[in-house]
């Protein structure tokens, strides 16, 4: 008599009470095979049947197997998780004790990616879980995950509000609160980083971590050049900026940046310095006038918020190469077609003189001429944008930046009258058929054109103007202390 194939049906049978959490079957299975709970390992299931029951919470047929066989609560699976894990992950806080009761070591058991079941509960928000758990191994709080990240920033990595509290709350250690990852990252950093407005909120309520709120991870970012960097146009990214600022979070630049120098004349150069502070004065005036224009709401929309040049310039090279591509294929390849042999049959203004092979059939037209000129120069002005990007030059200037913008400029419109052109030639009834297509092609694009235009122009002027601005006060402040010391 066979009878392997009754042990297989019986290992089945277990797996799928443990699906069930059925204990009588548990039970009946048992009393046939007393081995059958240590011949698991044997099997081709990567789980146990403890896993399973864990993972579905069911508690009663936890328990009869930890009565049976409490070692099954140290086995993992595949991915180094324990029954413990699981439970922890679907929050089932009975099975959590009962496990724990078995063994309460397997809260410092890692899976694969170096988290403890202490983690998988906090990513979830599991908060009486995470009490157990805690009361059970105070130290798996300090453990981190291969990422460095503690049970701090995971309960920040996946938006675990209520948990975070509970651990910032019940934590007397300020070095915990502000542990970083292994890239220098804080909690504050991380929260910043994934736009949780609340979260940060709560994080700068806490005394110990608003004292260091403005410390710097690796590259040497505060959680305000965190929030401007990853700032991609987010109607959030302006309101976390705000908070950040009216708890006192500054940029790197202005933490490292030396206090201005103070001047202390003596009491014979009261009058120089009377008339200094009423200059000071009068340009206090014009600066609140001249950022009350320039924070107008059209004003605000001209500024770009965010990496513009490294955006610009990868958008440059791409339109560029089209234009180029474009333009270059309608040089050689004319509208018409070009001639297959001579010919003098007088058509197309040949009647004067030979129209020798392959030249354009319609080159003998003025309109091919204007045609010719305004393809001709868009691929000279996108190939000019082509060469600078490529040559290596380090364009990091946004005025040189804007100087290509404003080459694309001419090569796109150069590009539009040049196939208004085309079909004027290939169509020459075209204008009168379609009124409407010929608003848009002659009226409205070059309009849109213009002000877009314009809008880059007067954006290129305030950048200037603030470049002047800096330049001018640099220089008062370098001559300044030279005239103090004549007058003394």
């Amino acid at each position: 008599m066979d009878t392997s194939h009754g042990k297989a049906d019986n290992t089945v049978a277990l797996y799928e009470a443990s699906f069930d959490g059925c204990v009588s079957t548990l039970n009946t299975l048992v009393q046939r095979d007393r081995l059958i709970l240590h011949k698991i390992s044997l099997t081709s299931f990567t789980e146990t049947p403890l896993h399973i029951a864990a993972l579905l919470g069911h508690l009663h047929f936890t328990n009869a197997l930890l009565s049976r066989k409490p070692k099954l609560a140290e086995k993992v699976d595949s991915l180094g998780r324990t029954a413990l894990h699981l439970a922890c992950a679907e929050g089932h806080t009975q099975v959590v004790k009962a496990l724990l009761q078995a063994n309460a070591d397997i809260c410092l058991v890692p899976d694969q990616e170096e988290r403890i079941p202490l983690h998988l509960a906090a990513m979830r928000g599991h908060i009486d879980v995470i009490k157990e758990l805690l009361t059970a191994q105070p130290q798996t709080i300090f453990l981190v995950n291969l990422d460095g990240y503690n049970i701090l920033h995971l309960c920040v990595q996946y938006n675990s509000l209520d948990a975070l509290k509970l651990l910032v709350e019940s934590s007397t250690n300020d070095d915990f609160v502000n542990s970083k990852d292994d890239d220098g990252n804080s909690i504050l950093h991380l929260a910043t980083m994934l736009g949780q407005t609340k979260t940060i909120k709560y994080l700068l309520s806490i005394p110990e971590i608003k004292r260091k709120a403005n410390d710097m991870n690796r590259i040497g970012n505060t959680a305000l050049d965190v929030s401007e960097a990853a700032c991609h146009r987010d109607f959030k990214c302006p309101k976390i900026q705000d908070i950040l600022k009216a708890a006192g979070v500054k940029r790197s630049k202005d933490l490292n940046s030396p206090p201005p120098p103070t001047l202390v004349l003596p009491a014979e150069t009261q009058e120089p310095t009377q008339s200094f502070t009423g200059e000071q004065s009068a340009q206090s005036r014009f600066r609140k006038s001249w950022s009350y224009f320039y924070l107008c709401v059209w004003a605000k929309h001209l500024q770009y918020q965010g990496n513009w040049v490294e955006e610009t310039r990868g958008t440059l090279m791409l339109v560029a190469t089209v234009i180029a591509t474009m333009t270059f294929q309608a040089g050689i390849n004319p509208p018409g077609g070009v001639w297959q042999q001579d010919t003098t049959n007088g058509t197309f203004g040949c009647n004067s003189s030979m129209c020798a092979a392959g030249t354009a059939i319609l080159s003998y037209s003025e309109t091919y001429i204007y045609f010719l000129s305004f393809n001709t120069t868009s691929f000279v002005a996108a190939l000019t944008v082509v060469l600078l990007v490529t040559s290596g030059f380090p364009l990091r200037s946004k005025g040189f930046i804007w100087f290509l913008t404003l080459t694309m400029f001419i090569a796109i419109y150069s590009v539009v009258v040049a196939y208004t052109r085309a079909v004027k030639l290939v169509n020459p009834t075209y204008f009168q058929d379609y009124p409407l297509l010929t608003a848009v092609l002659q009226g409205i694009l070059p309009l849109l054109q213009q002000v877009l235009g314009a809008i880059h122009v007067i954006r290129f002027l305030f950048w200037m103007i603030r470049k002047l601005f800096k330049f001018l006060r640099r220089c008062r402040l370098t001559k300044r202390p030279a005239n103090d010391a004549i007058n003394v």
